[in-house]
């Protein structure tokens, strides 16, 4: 994404930088610096005699090297292709059978993984990843520690990069409370009621103190933000566009000025507002920011288009890129043309989580490069950022106000992804019960002020919306039975911090997923 700004400076975007990644990018910076790796690819990947690693080191190989999308990230590459065929006689003969795998075998496979995973801007312009791609397989040591140092150069180059598009005004930066948490829920559950009346509930009426955790989460984010790039967000993207009335009041607060949420939140917020009248036509309403009435009218509210932002998501991928972007363009033209004269519309276009480029082929590459150059040459369409949108004198009186904000999410308008079944629920009580023992510990002097930061940061990472995502039987029961184990650890852990003995509820798992779905599960459209 940064190569394609760098590459036309005319084109403005929002990036959002959720804190918790930006925390995982300087980590993979440290471990680099150290030498101390402690993710396995990377370690093995700068491991001489990959012939004598461990069966728990081969069968995390073979687990992990071809979790990827086979039809644009596999089979266009023969030899890659190849290792993966391999995989799969040996694979059927048994777990012991796979020892038998050459540690040259082991070497190609570790190199084709990152070379499938690498920007396409990379393979396109570094002569050595384009001498390893076309050298196939018989990669040495030496070849294996030329790229792992590339990738470590990559990663300490991306937030400069992006800090660098942002001084430049080609970009605004914005932020997420920094634990990726479901804001809304954790102030208030039944927030899921303004979208699902009959939503079933967790047991427990509500999260303990969800309020200040969601302030934590934000000021945390606010101040990393401030000291990777050199300023404070003026915008929030809540995670999962998940928004309500008392989370606009918490960002107002912070002096934020714009947040942003999905098309369904508008209309059923419109709905609220104005049960008796019927919707008009979406032209007539969704090009247009919104002002909530009461305590967080500074608070700017954007709409993204969800008819557009899917398209990106899960459709372009598979047209020929110079065509998708054509055909984008006109979607916009189109809208421009039907927008009353008097209003000055904006199409917010957004992607929240959607590894959209994986499921293209080049990674992206073509459609992006076409997009980008026919937006920068088109007389009605000029790309901007929400901050400098709002800066502009003649936009106030394009701003709206909505009477009603109907909490939700960008995924179908509502929270049904986080809670609501019983899996989920079960999931929210486990997290509750954690909390109350969690402020119990706190107000004691059980623990030293050392001890409680741990233990503030362990119940953050608990807090993290991503573990109600996963359980459900509609997601593949492999994903779900290694998040279900994730979180009941992640809580395992906050119990040992506090010095507490952990419930036997803990130990037993949450979600099994089904056997029957085989997509990944972290992407759905918007509705």
């Amino acid at each position: 994404m940064a190569y394609h700004l760098e590459a036309h400076p005319q084109v403005k975007a929002v990036i959002n930088f959720v804190p918790v990644l930006l925390d995982q990018l300087e980590d993979f910076i440290e471990q680099f610096s150290t030498g101390q790796i402690r993710c396995p690819l990377l370690r093995l990947l700068a491991t001489p005699e990959l012939e004598h690693i461990t069966i728990q080191d081969r069968l995390y190989l073979f687990d992990s090297c071809f979790l990827s999308n086979h039809e644009t990230m596999l089979h266009p590459y023969p030899a890659y292709n190849r290792l993966h065929e391999l995989y799969n006689i040996f694979r059927q003969r048994g777990e012991n059978e796979l020892t038998y795998f050459s540690g040259q075998y082991l070497s190609d496979l570790l190199v084709w993984y990152h070379l499938a995973w690498m920007g396409e801007s990379v393979r396109r312009n570094n002569e050595f990843v384009m001498k390893l791609m076309a050298q196939c397989e018989g990669y040495t040591y030496t070849d294996r520690l030329q790229l792992f140092n590339l990738i470590g150069e990559l990663i300490r180059q991306l937030i400069p990069r992006y800090r660098k598009l942002a001084e430049s005004g080609q970009i605004e930066l914005s932020t997420t409370p920094h634990y990726h948490p479901l804001a809304p829920l954790l102030i208030d559950f039944s927030s899921a009621r303004d979208s699902q009346p009959s939503v079933t509930l967790p047991a427990h009426q509500c999260y303990p103190g969800g309020r200040g955790r969601i302030a934590f989460h934000l000021s945390s984010a606010i101040a990393c933000h401030e000291q990777r790039f050199n300023e404070k967000p003026t915008g929030f993207w809540p995670a999962e566009g998940a928004v309500s009335t008392s989370l606009l009041k918490i960002l107002a607060e912070q002096n934020g000025r714009w947040t942003a949420s999905g098309e369904g939140v508008l209309v059923n917020s419109l709905r609220a507002s104005q049960p008796e009248t019927p919707l008009p036509d979406r032209n007539q309403y969704l090009y247009r920011p919104y002002r909530i009435t009461g305590e967080a009218e500074q608070m700017t509210c954007f709409f993204r288009d969800d008819h557009l932002s899917d398209l990106i998501g899960f459709e372009y991928a598979k047209w020929f890129g110079r065509d998708a972007a054509e055909n984008f363009v006109q979607e916009l033209e189109r809208i421009y043309h039907h927008t009353p004269a008097t209003e000055n519309p904006i199409v917010s276009i957004i992607l929240d989580g959607e590894n959209a480029w994986e499921s293209y082929p080049y990674n992206g590459f073509y459609f992006l490069d076409d997009l980008y150059s026919l937006i920068e040459s088109n007389a009605f369409i000029r790309t901007t950022t929400y901050r400098n949108y709002l800066s502009e004198t003649k936009v106030s009186n394009n701003i709206d106000t909505l009477p009603t904000l109907a909490a939700g999410s960008w995924v179908y308008g509502t929270f049904s992804t986080w809670i609501g079944d019983k899996e989920k629920n079960r999931a929210w009580d486990m997290l509750c019960a954690a909390k109350h023992s969690f402020d119990l510990v706190m107000q004691s002097d059980r623990l030293t002020d050392e001890e409680k930061v741990l233990a503030n940061r362990q119940l953050a990472s608990c807090e993290s919306s991503d573990w109600f995502w996963w359980f459900g039987d509609y997601n593949p029961a492999h994903s779900v039975a290694s998040f279900d184990q994730l979180f009941r650890k992640n809580l395992m852990n906050l119990y040992h911090l506090l010095k507490l003995p952990i419930p036997s509820t803990v130990y037993e798992s949450i979600s099994k997923g089904s056997e029957q779905t085989e997509a990944s599960g972290t992407m759905q459209r918007s509705s």
